[in-house]
């Protein structure tokens, strides 16, 4: 069946999939059900109760909310009567949540919880556009969602026949939801996609997810990630059943409930997930150890060119993953087919390495604006190569401009910003190509990224340098945690660095290295010198221009709470030169030594 417009998932699903468990959620500690019957129910009642409240087409409402069935109850209500959805993440800045209240024009907004309420509710008082507000949870006082369910069913014959009506007049082409790009720079823009935008993005890539019809897909990211809510359209659309997470701690048993065959992550999701791996490795003893630690570097080694493998590497691949992979894939449920990545540049060690265990890594590569992909690894080798995006969507068009930016047009192309047609104007050109401001190539008949067109900066001697590349490849070492990477018109580059702090304490338990918090530790004269080996040792690797000559290490993790990182684990690059600025004046040399003003001396020179 082609799928036009996002509810005709829906319609697909009851035809074709009548689940008893088309949805589930963890609450209370136990699972709580909803057949593909009980689904289209919520659903349409909900529309119902929509149109008896006076809701019409093109009128907005706004969520903040976990991921739950109710979710895609109101999603799909609103989108088979043609009320916009505008999910916002719960996690960004007052100010940025008081803004998009008032810029959306939202008439409803639904929160998940007392604790969203009593965040948001203020906020919500302050923009009059906003008639009522909704919680999904039961909150004392205040009105709960079900009102909308239970006014639909009491109006339900009054509204049928009209909710059919709308339904058959939704067109493909009509705005379904305003998602608010989280940015790490000024204000959230209103990406306005239409059905057409996410329905065409499920269409082609529908045959590209190894998934089957029947399987489980666990779901953690957050669902107002366009990654996330496009790909739980995807595996509805394929008729898997979704099990949303408790909490995002509670992945690790839920992993091993559910026993899922696939789930979408952010690559630093899993990067803890390989951290965690490693720690438990180093953990073993004798044969055990020495058995961990060859099958690891078998695994880094990995090759989805099978000529490039050899025979002799698979047999010994065979032999690692009965003996070692084998664990690793119990550990996450022991049915996992396929991980979907995507949000950021993943670490090719990482997609060789779960390749090897058997697990294929789909990277994706997108944006908020297009859908979000454009391209995708799926299947084996050539559509599968690591450090690589995939092979662009058939019916996508990318071409790369002089300077090197990815170009793109397709029917997954958003249809501009809302109420912003200036910076319109500034990504589409006249031609209709959307430049996406990220810098790559084609080769091998897949596409590539090597950074952001904006990120990219020169050093004084002339030469370019791409960070993420360069902090990509020092997050592969077990004791970073996260890493900025600066040097715009300086004559090298330099580096704030997070620790790993998990990994750092065991490694000062077994060194004898003493300290009180966290502050203390990062200015121990034994951490800085094994940070300045692990920098040194990294800088051979790379060409000297890319090479950090000096860094600085931070006491603290950098987190979405405490502003360093976007709500899609991105660093927010100007927000962490100016939490940091004081250091990175003190790499290159405009300030003097800060420890007189509470700044701990925990800078390091890796130069000769």
């Amino acid at each position: 069946m082609k799928l036009e417009r996002n509810f005709d998932i829906l319609v697909q699903n009851v035809k074709e999939h009548n689940y008893k468990v088309a949805l589930s959620i963890k609450r209370n500690g136990r699972w709580e059900n909803f057949s593909t019957d009980e689904y289209k129910e919520m659903v349409d009642n909900f529309s119902i109760g929509l149109l008896a409240m006076g809701f019409k087409k093109g009128d907005k409402i706004l969520t903040i909310s976990n991921n739950r069935p109710e979710w895609n109850f109101a999603d799909m209500g609103m989108g088979q009567i043609g009320v916009v959805h505008v999910p916002v993440y719960p996690n960004i800045g007052r100010g940025e949540h008081r803004y998009i209240l008032e810029h959306s024009d939202a008439r409803l907004a639904i929160l998940s919880s007392k604790e969203y309420y009593d965040k948001i509710k203020p906020l919500v008082d302050e923009v009059p556009k906003i008639e009522k507000t909704f919680t999904y949870d039961k909150v004392e006082g205040v009105p709960h969602w079900s009102e909308i369910v239970e006014l639909g069913k009491k109006n339900k014959e009054k509204y049928e026949n009209k909710l059919q009506k709308i339904k058959d007049s939704i067109s493909k082409d009509d705005l379904l939801s305003i998602i608010y790009t989280s940015g790490t720079t000024g204000r959230s823009k209103g990406v306005m996609l239409t059905h057409e935008n996410f329905m065409s993005n499920v269409m082609d890539t529908r045959s590209l997810l190894d998934v089957d019809a029947g399987d489980r897909w666990l779901s953690f990211l957050p669902l107002c990630h366009v990654l996330e809510r496009m790909v739980n359209y995807l595996v509805q659309a394929k008729g898997l059943s979704v099990y949303y997470v408790e909490s995002i701690d509670t992945i690790g048993e839920n992993l091993n409930e559910v026993h899922p065959h696939g789930f979408a992550s952010v690559p630093r999701v899993l990067e803890k997930l390989f951290d965690k791996i490693m720690l438990k490795g180093k953990e073993l003893k004798g044969i055990k150890r020495w058995l961990f630690d060859w099958a690891v570097k078998l695994g880094v080694r990995y090759e989805d060119d099978p000529a490039k493998r050899g025979l002799l590497y698979d047999k010994k691949l065979s032999i690692a993953r009965k003996l070692i992979f084998s664990k690793w894939q119990e550990a996450l449920g022991g049915e996992l087919k396929v991980v979907v990545s995507g949000g950021a540049a993943l670490q090719p060690r990482l997609a060789r390495l779960f390749s090897a265990v058997g697990i294929k890594v789909a990277q994706g590569y997108g944006l908020t604006e297009t859908s979000p992909v454009i391209s995708v690894n799926y299947g084996e080798y050539p559509t599968m190569q690591a450090g690589s995006v995939g092979p662009v969507l058939e019916n996508v068009e990318v071409k790369i401009a002089e300077d090197g930016e990815i170009l793109m047009k397709g029917p997954n192309l958003m249809i501009g910003y809302y109420k912003d047609p200036v910076r319109t104007k500034e990504v589409i050109d006249e031609e209709g190509w959307f430049h996406t401001g990220d810098i790559g190539k084609i080769e091998n008949g897949v596409l590539w990224i090597t950074d952001r067109k904006k990120e990219i900066f020169k050093l004084s001697t002339g030469k370019y340098v791409a960070p993420q590349i360069v902090e990509n490849v020092f997050k592969e070492s077990p004791l970073i945690e996260q890493i900025l990477v600066v040097g715009e018109g300086e004559k090298f580059a330099a580096a704030v660095i997070s620790p790993n702090f998990h990994y750092l304490h065991g490694w000062c338990f077994k060194n004898n290295v003493k300290f009180r918090d966290n502050a203390e530790l990062v200015r121990h004269p034994k951490v800085l010198a094994r940070y300045k080996e692990e920098v040194d040792r990294i800088n051979k690797t790379l060409g000297r221009h890319r090479q950090i000559k000096k860094f600085a290490l931070t006491c603290r993790e950098w987190s979405t709470e405490t502003g360093e990182l976007s709500p899609t684990l991105k660093l927010k690059r100007n927000q962490l030169k100016k939490i940091y600025g004081v250091k990175l004046d003190n790499l290159y040399g405009y300030t003097e030594d800060h420890g007189d003003l509470g700044l701990p001396d925990n800078t390091a020179n890796t130069e000769k």
